[in-house]
């Protein structure tokens, strides 16, 4: 089982947009599973009080309930992910580019999402 660490953004897309290549992840990448990390989950809390994001972030919360929720709190998320990774080879989930390039100094995998595909880059 390949467990992923999902950003806020990265885990919007997945619950809002349809991802043309999912069932097909488990042959080219393996079993995956999503993980959510309590800063994550709480940045979509307080996205929920943006009244035009509102309804994104109700159905991204309601998309992860089924998800891991692990214990990684901070302020930052982006910031909490990249101590996760100095002491965890992790794969992210992520589409932020300054996130991306950070976790791949660090020798971790970024599972992505362009063109409506997830992506692995190494």
């Amino acid at each position: 089982m390949v467990e992923v660490l999902c950003d806020t953004n990265f885990l919007i897309h997945l619950a809002t947009r349809r991802i043309k290549n999912i069932d097909n992840l488990d042959m080219d990448i393996g079993s995956i599973s999503f993980i959510v990390p309590t800063v994550v989950k709480n940045e979509l809390i307080k996205l929920q009080e943006i009244p035009e994001k509102n309804q994104e972030i109700i159905t991204t919360l309601n998309f992860i309930k089924k998800f891991k929720i692990i214990s990684i709190n901070g302020n930052y998320a982006d910031q909490e992910l990249i101590n996760y990774v100095k002491n965890n080879q992790s794969i992210i989930g992520t589409m932020d580019k300054k996130l991306k390039s950070k976790i791949k100094k660090l020798g971790s995998s970024i599972l992505s999402i362009h063109n409506d595909k997830i992506i692995l880059e190494s």
